[in-house]
């Protein structure tokens, strides 16, 4: 098994490309071949990365700026890429908020929805039916350890992602056998710069340095399990651990506990 091949008319999509784990599949996919269409919000940044990559890797890039939690924007863009020939898609953009969702924006929160899981929705639904026509075509999902247990202090997020990680492994089953691979990305903590001390968020204080991984590292995986038509990776150990717990452990014993630690997240990003 193995991702479709790169052509001059094909392109691979990602999703919150501008930064972190988003920058770096998009870097991934562009040493492998592959043209691309980048979407963020930030012009300047995408821009900025279109043309490093073009320089470094030969490759086409596009630039769409789009904030995927407006469904007007969102839905001009699914409807170009369901005119597109695209080979790979990768579902990244998303956001997290902290403590709880009663005292959080409203507003934004139905944004978070909006970006984290109906965006996933839409494009996945806009990009499959070319896909299933070819026989070929590679969507990865960028959901989260967090998906699989419930974090009070980050209730939106972690739903949101639960419903990530659910489309995601239920496509994968529904799709066996036409061409198609799908896998979930659930990560755990992922930095993407070493942080200045001055500056550095409660995440970074709370979350000893070895339990990081590169986003870097979490693309190249991802990608390599994208071609074996992998179900679900889970780079680092804050991740794995994350998985079993939301597999065995009790939630009426696990929420507790995390609801602590995210509740100091939220105190300390406030």
């Amino acid at each position: 098994m193995s991702l479709p091949v790169p052509t001059a008319d094909s392109r691979a999509v990602v999703t919150g490309a501008s930064s972190g784990i988003g920058t770096a599949l998009a870097t991934e996919l562009a040493e492998r071949g592959y043209s691309l269409i980048l979407v963020a919000r930030r012009t300047e940044l995408l821009t900025a990365l279109a043309e490093r990559l073009t320089s470094s890797h030969g490759v086409q890039v596009e630039v769409r700026a789009v904030d995927l939690s407006d469904p007007v924007a969102r839905e001009k863009l699914a409807g170009e890429l369901a005119e597109r020939e695209i080979s790979v898609l990768c579902n990244n953009a998303g956001v997290a908020t902290f403590g709880p969702v009663a005292q959080l924006d409203a507003g934004f929160e139905r944004d978070l929805v909006q970006l984290n899981a109906v965006a996933v929705h839409d494009l996945t639904l806009a990009v499959l039916p070319g896909m299933l026509a070819r026989r070929s075509g590679a969507i990865l999902v960028t959901g989260s350890a967090a998906g699989n247990l419930p974090v009070p202090n980050n209730a939106t997020y972690a739903a949101t992602k639960a419903f990530a990680n659910t489309f995601t492994e239920s496509l994968r089953h529904e799709l066996k056998g036409t061409g198609v691979h799908v896998t979930l990305l659930a990560p755990g903590p992922v930095r993407t710069e070493t942080p200045d001390p001055a500056e550095a968020s409660i995440v970074d204080k709370v979350l000893p340095d070895s339990v990081w991984v590169t986003s870097e590292s979490v693309a190249k995986e991802s990608i390599d399990a994208l071609a074996r038509n992998k179900m679900r990776v889970v780079p680092g150990i804050v991740g794995k651990v994350m998985s079993v717990a939301g597999g065995y452990a009790p939630r009426a014993l696990s929420a507790p506990v995390i609801g602590t630690l995210y509740r100091k997240l939220g105190e300390g990003e406030g």
